[in-house]
């Protein structure tokens, strides 16, 4: 549960800073009031400075730092409850406006990407399962520590023999990327042997191979071996020897994959102004900023729509129902480009079946860079 609280506490966190927006915090509650600012000593007229922005009260207590994180998550959802609604009804409406300058009734697209991204991957760690987790409950725990023992010491002598041919190889002066490779899948092998007898279960009974294995006392080892026993030949030993790992213990590969493209998500953005500036680079005064809060806004209705998939599925809603949800992507884009960039019904259509491609193309190519920090 240790990822579903940092989840959370990242959470909490984009909350605060969700509500860092204009006039979201300051000058509400009592304290001493200058005639000059203390930050930059400019003179005082209001309720903040005219110079740099800092609020004319300056509060040195415990109770009022819990007042402002009240206040703060209240002016959030405040802005939370306009923007929300309008953000899924009229995605092109509220983003017009932002762009237009009308932005101190709205969440700002970063502030509501962030927020609904943490929000996305803290659902996602409560209603996933791991594979362990996923094991047929008839399945047994048949590899005892005895056994565990003795393929270790198979694995061990897999990587004398493997080494010696090495060697063998390399007095010959023959081919040695094939020794090489053959001692690098042995090593791997023998260091996830060792691993499983280090998490082999205790003799009261508990596991330590994966969540969830303790409370149905039965573990499918078979699925493990059929994994670490797949060969892969890319060329690289360095890269196969990593898909070998990660095949062999996928539950810490599936936690990896997660956490890196939480930490990245916000990649997601660079990568999609290109192609929506190609879809618009002959119109003038249309400006890589409009793509950008375009491309906020539209990222944080996609988190949302995957949230409510999430919980539905959860919930073991009808497969209908989910299947329901793959039409308003479109459905989605059709209206935002058509009210973001004053676009006809035809301009609209082309550019929203172009940017269902650009979509796709986006998430490979976000993908593969999660999997390549991922397996480096």
């Amino acid at each position: 549960m240790s990822d579903e609280l940092e989840a959370a506490g990242t959470l909490a966190t984009a909350s605060l800073a969700a509500s860092a927006l204009p006039g979201a915090a300051g000058g509400h509650a009592k304290g001493d009031h200058d005639s000059s600012c203390r930050n930059c000593g400019a003179p005082l007229a209001g309720a903040y400075c005219s110079a740099c922005g800092q609020p004319a009260h300056i509060h040195r207590s415990l109770l009022h730092l819990a007042e402002e994180v009240l206040h703060g998550l209240y002016h959030f959802d405040a802005k939370g409850w306009r923007t929300l609604p309008m953000l899924v009804a009229k995605p092109g409406v509220l983003t017009r406006r932002y762009i237009d300058g009308q932005r101190v009734r709205y969440v700002s697209p970063l502030a509501l990407f962030l927020f609904t991204v943490f929000l996305m991957f803290l659902v996602f760690s409560l209603t996933t399962r791991s594979p362990v987790d996923m094991v047929p409950a008839t399945a047994t725990l048949d590899s005892t520590p005895a056994e565990l023992k003795a393929e270790v010491t198979r694995a061990q002598g897999k990587v004398t023999a493997a080494r010696a041919a090495l060697d063998a190889a390399r007095q010959s002066g023959g081919d040695t990327a094939q020794a090489q490779e053959d001692l690098a899948e042995a090593s791997g092998d023998l260091q996830e042997a060792e691993k499983e007898l280090r998490a082999s279960p205790t003799p009261q009974g508990r596991s330590a191979i994966g969540p969830g294995s303790a409370a149905s006392g039965v573990v499918d080892t078979g699925w493990r071996e059929e994994l670490r026993d797949i060969k892969v030949n890319t060329g690289h030993p360095g890269l196969d020897q990593s898909i070998r790992r990660a095949a062999a213990n996928p539950e810490l590969t599936l936690y990896k994959l997660k956490n890196t493209a939480y930490k990245f998500s916000f990649l997601l953005v660079p990568i999609s102004l290109p192609f929506l500036w190609l879809m618009f680079f002959w119109r003038r005064g249309i400006a890589v900023y409009d793509h950008a809060v375009f491309s906020l806004y539209s990222l944080s209705f996609m988190s949302l729509l995957l949230i409510v998939a999430a919980l539905l599925s959860a919930a073991h809603v009808p497969s209908g129902l989910l299947e329901l949800l793959t039409f308003v992507p479109p459905i989605h884009m059709f209206l935002h480009l058509r009210g973001t960039y004053g676009l006809s019904t035809f301009s609209a259509l082309w550019r929203t079946f172009a940017l269902l491609i650009v979509a796709a193309l986006v998430l490979t190519l976000f993908m593969l860079i999660i999997i390549a920090v991922t397996m480096g």
